[in-house]
């Protein structure tokens, strides 16, 4: 059972972000202080939160929780109505592979990057580094 009225649950879950989320901005002034440009939200599967085009890579940025990440922490399953959750949280990790699936077949190169790395931001900013710098990632 929800520990909250309907039209409270609707208010929180209304302020849920797709796009300008706390993660996906500190990925974006990671990348923008090392001198990469960038288009936001492609036009092309899935919409990658950052499109480098003349080097055909995109960089999403997935919300632990949201894209169901494995074995974290942050992906916790809720404990009301977990048969909606699970199946939702399930459908979104296998929407994902997909649109990485149709952008790979379209020779792009993918890197994703998880909410619970961002702790780190020195191991991030390595590894983004070495993604974009890569010739063929």
């Amino acid at each position: 059972m929800d520990t909250v009225t309907p039209e409270k649950r609707s208010q929180i879950m209304s302020r849920v972000r797709c796009k300008d989320t706390k993660p996906e901005m500190i990925v974006r002034r990671l990348v923008y202080g090392m001198g990469y440009r960038y288009r936001l939200h492609g036009k092309m599967p899935g919409k990658p939160d950052l499109v480098f085009k003349s080097r055909k890579k995109v960089i999403f940025v997935h919300g632990c929780f949201w894209h169901n990440h494995k074995g974290c922490k942050l992906a916790r399953m809720p404990k009301s109505r977990v048969k909606f959750w699970s199946e939702k949280l399930e459908a979104n990790r296998e929407r994902d592979l997909r649109n990485h699936e149709k952008l790979r077949a379209l020779g792009w190169n993918i890197h994703v990057v998880w909410e619970c790395q961002l702790g780190d931001t020195v191991k991030v900013s390595s590894i983004l580094k070495k993604f974009l710098d890569k010739e063929n990632a």
